[in-house]
């Protein structure tokens, strides 16, 4: 069964290992606001602050990290729409205040500082205002005396589509969750297999052999849900060529390959199904025997 949102479950596989979330902050935060943040207190929080209406096109995370030594908060926006949404400061400011709610009715104390990042992977180019002011019509030329009653503040864009291979950079998790979000939308399937490959090299820098195994299951995972375009045949040529040099990628790979055989199969009974065919001539069209058929309806009605 496809998965509704693989793009959320994989940002949220990656990101929700601490050691990934600081190793993104080390790496792409500006120098002046690591210069004020101390990456030892960084913990990550379990409050979701994404509506129900905008799950689809959203993930969100939470970390806990001291800033200019007082509690802080560094929330991570991961845009995985294949557009982008001209009103992203405004939905930025909406999760804010809630996290500054959630503070105030739990702690009744003074509100936390919160700095505010959107990684951002659709195949289009960003070109959403870079702030709230920015959504407010007249506000550059209003004097500042008037500017002064007007919320605004500014968030951390991170646009993947348009960072270059030398740009990623980091630990193996790290700089392959950055490739593989910036290729889905934006790769033919050839430049994506290259990726994928590219993938597997990193991961055979990890010490945990079984670490980079399971992480390598988790990688094409989310391809294979998040790439309608992805078939056995991709899978079988990513096999071949990782059969001398990550066998035990080759494996992972192999056993999705199976997994995918058996629900494009199961698709094209649930459609014959649907169209009312019987048994016989489900299995004629199919190629599968009548047996098979019976435990792939089984298995759909069950």
């Amino acid at each position: 069964m496809k998965i509704q949102n693989p793009h959320d479950k994989f940002f949220k596989e990656t990101f929700g290992k601490v050691e990934v979330a600081k190793d993104f902050l080390n790496n792409y935060l500006p120098e002046r606001i690591m210069n004020v943040i101390n990456l030892n207190t960084i913990e990550p929080q379990k409050d979701s602050f994404i509506n129900e209406e905008l799950q689809e096109g959203f993930s969100d995370m939470l970390f806990q990290v001291d800033i200019n030594q007082e509690e802080g908060y560094i929330y991570f926006l991961f845009e995985h729409k294949s557009y982008n949404s001209k009103d992203i400061a405004l939905q930025l400011l909406k999760y804010m205040l809630e996290i500054w709610n959630v503070k105030v009715k739990k702690e009744q104390n003074a509100l936390p500082v919160i700095i505010p990042l959107v990684i951002y992977h659709g195949s289009e180019t960003w070109n959403s205002k870079g702030s709230l002011a920015g959504m407010i019509k007249g506000y550059i030329g209003l004097p500042q005396y008037l500017q002064r009653f007007i919320p605004e503040y500014e968030y951390l864009l991170y646009d993947l589509s348009e960072y270059t291979n030398e740009e990623i950079k980091g630990e193996a998790q790290l700089r392959i969750v950055l490739t593989i979000f910036r290729d889905i939308f934006t790769k033919s399937d050839e430049e994506l297999k290259v990726s994928i490959l590219k993938a597997a090299e990193y991961l055979q820098e990890l010490e945990d052999r079984e670490t980079g195994t399971e992480y390598f299951e988790t990688l094409m995972r989310y391809i294979y849900h998040a790439r309608d375009s992805f078939t056995v045949k991709d899978a079988n040529e990513i096999i071949d060529k990782l059969e001398t040099t990550y066998s035990e990628g080759s494996e992972v790979v192999m056993t999705l390959a199976e997994v995918l055989r058996k629900e494009v199969k199961e698709e094209v009974v649930r459609n014959a199904m649907n169209e009312g065919l019987e048994l016989g001539l489900i299995a004629k069209l199919t190629g599968l025997s009548e047996s098979e058929v019976k435990e792939i309806i089984d298995e759909i009605e069950n």
